[in-house]
């Protein structure tokens, strides 16, 4: 099998995440690319969750509509994942909890005899798939004991009683050496963070972007980190901006409810150049929404939220790769620049669970800001060619440091002198032509599939996967800008080149980047839009093209 998919279902609360989590180790061990579509309701217990583990011997970024096995741990996932079933389909079910065809394995009798608690059924029924598959114990009993630190022994007894209970039905074969890391788009983020030098992260949780607070503060002691956890969104983007006034990296993630609370904090920002990084998680609106669904409606509020006119950096990255590079350069270009960065993830990126390829592109290294010469008084907010003044902090006690979100003169004194307030908005406006030229050296816009073909596929963000996967079987081209401010135009246009039909593909009703490129002067044919929180499957994609050519 060089590629094949479990679907492992449950009560919402009874593990579901971890289980899904340990079985995608065990076929990593056996060398196969990663990737989990996570499903939960909106509850801490009770309802229905699942995930979808697929596994491949090529790169992988989404799951397909039908699955090889289904792991079902109650009534309800037998019940709800009907459509998941093909003819070759494997069930493996808790006998003592449902009623089905398929290979049996008694959770209820294991833990009984082993006095094990109730939540260990997920353990028993890993070891009882592993045996199922072929996979060899010891594989399993590594991963179980590198995944569990608290009752790894009770772990480890009951999931090898299921695997001794089993028998091997299918044997899935070592794929290669090749043993990647697995992570989420959330820890991607986190790392490219911590490779461009931050400093603090202050962040008042919020799905999908919580687990990037939950991860830097596991971490804080290593690298020094100052990991704040604030009353409120408000809160939480005026600290990072004091952070910032202090000299410290910063960024700070929410999503599209919490981004609205922030957006005074961003314009704050912009008035007084400091620099900071927004992480904004997309999710289904208005309002809450579907706040565990994933969603593409955040663009526009990225490139146009909070009041007045000045220079920013929006980014979108597609996977982890992407993710761990451009949250670099997103921390970066806010530095350099000393302006808002923001990057646009989704919850499909945000936590899905993906294998993890090193970046070829060039290395990113902290930068390192033009400070204060001393050699005059210092001028917050000097007139220079880029419209970039050096920097000095409170730290700093020669240096008298005025921070006004009131327009400003050089010194940060307020002003409504006309033709002072007509230089200071060129300014802050004018660094967008030097960003924009900066990035010309950066890949902005990518191609995959038929580079040849004249109908091409437009995508953004986590589309980029199945997108990828659709052309190849369809033999189309396929076009995915990250920098969606500023637009790269040159690199878009070249993308472009020999394209007779584009489609766009987005997860949002109003086809948000097919707008935004329609502004450019380039036009889009044929538009596909999705807007029920649910990423495309790879089946489904290609029968939406094959509907639209």
């Amino acid at each position: 099998m060089k590629n094949f998919s479990v679907l492992i279902g449950g009560k919402a609360g009874s593990g579901i995440d971890t289980a899904a989590l340990i079985i995608a180790k065990l076929f990593n061990q056996l060398g196969y690319n990663i990737y989990i579509y996570r499903d939960y309701p909106s509850v801490i217990r009770g309802g229905h969750t699942f995930a979808i583990i697929r596994a491949s011997i090529d790169k992988i970024s989404a799951h397909e509509d039908k699955v090889d096995f289904i792991l079902a741990l109650n009534q309800d996932t037998m019940d709800r994942h009907q459509n998941f079933i093909k003819d070759t389909t494997k069930i493996i079910y808790d006998a003592d909890s449902l009623k089905t065809e398929g290979i049996a394995v008694f959770l209820q009798k294991v833990l009984k005899e082993m006095q094990a608690p109730r939540v260990m059924r997920n353990s028993i029924m890993i070891g009882a798939f592993a045996k199922i598959v072929g996979i060899d114990l010891e594989i399993v009993k590594d991963v179980f004991k590198k995944r569990f630190t608290k009752d790894k022994d009770t772990n480890l007894k009951v999931a090898t009683r299921g695997y001794e209970d089993a028998k091997e039905v299918i044997k899935i074969e070592k794929a290669s050496d090749n043993k990647k890391p697995i992570i989420t788009g959330n820890d991607a983020v986190s790392l490219g963070f911590l490779n461009a030098g931050i400093d603090s992260y202050i962040s008042y949780p919020m799905t999908p972007s919580s687990a990037i607070l939950h991860f830097l503060a596991k971490i804080a002691h290593k690298f020094n980190l100052k990991v704040l956890h604030p009353e409120s969104e408000i809160s939480a983007i005026i600290m990072a901006l004091g952070f910032a006034a202090a000299g410290k990296k910063v960024a700070t993630g929410t999503s599209g409810g919490g981004y609205c609370l922030m957006t005074e904090g961003i314009s704050f920002a912009a008035m007084a150049e400091l620099p900071v990084v927004v992480v904004l998680g997309q999710r289904p609106g208005p309002a809450t929404g579907l706040p565990t669904y994933s969603g593409q409606s955040e663009l526009n509020f990225a490139l146009y939220s909070a009041h007045g006119e000045f220079s920013r950096f929006v980014v979108a990255p597609a996977d982890p790769e992407e993710a761990y590079y451009w949250s670099s350069v997103a921390l970066n270009m806010a530095w350099k620049y000393q302006i808002p960065s923001i990057i646009l993830t989704d919850k499909a990126l945000a936590e899905g669970v993906y294998s993890f390829d090193k970046p070829t592109q060039k290395e990113i290294k902290e930068f390192k800001p033009t400070l204060w010469d001393k050699k005059d008084s210092y001028k917050r907010y000097k007139f220079t060619e880029n419209g970039v003044s050096p920097l000095a902090f409170y730290s700093d006690k020669n240096a008298v440091i005025k921070i006004n979100s009131y327009e400003h003169d050089e010194f940060g004194v307020t002003t409504e002198d006309a033709k002072l307030s007509e230089k200071m908005q060129e300014k802050r406006v004018g660094k967008e032509k030097y960003l924009k030229k900066d990035l010309e050296d950066f890949d902005c816009v990518n191609v995959y599939g038929n580079k040849d073909s004249k109908d091409a596929i437009l995508c953004w963000g986590s589309n980029k996967g199945v997108c990828i996967e659709a052309a190849e079987k369809l033999n189309l081209k396929v076009i995915h800008p990250i920098v969606m401010h500023p637009f790269p135009e040159k690199q878009f246009k070249e993308a472009m080149k020999n394209v007779k039909t584009l489609i766009s593909v987005e997860l949002n009703v109003t086809g948000q980047l097919a707008n935004l490129i329609k502004s450019y002067g380039f036009k889009v044919d044929k538009q596909i839009n999705k807007y029920d929180g649910r990423p495309f499957t790879v089946e489904e994609l290609i029968q939406r093209i094959k509907k639209v050519k």
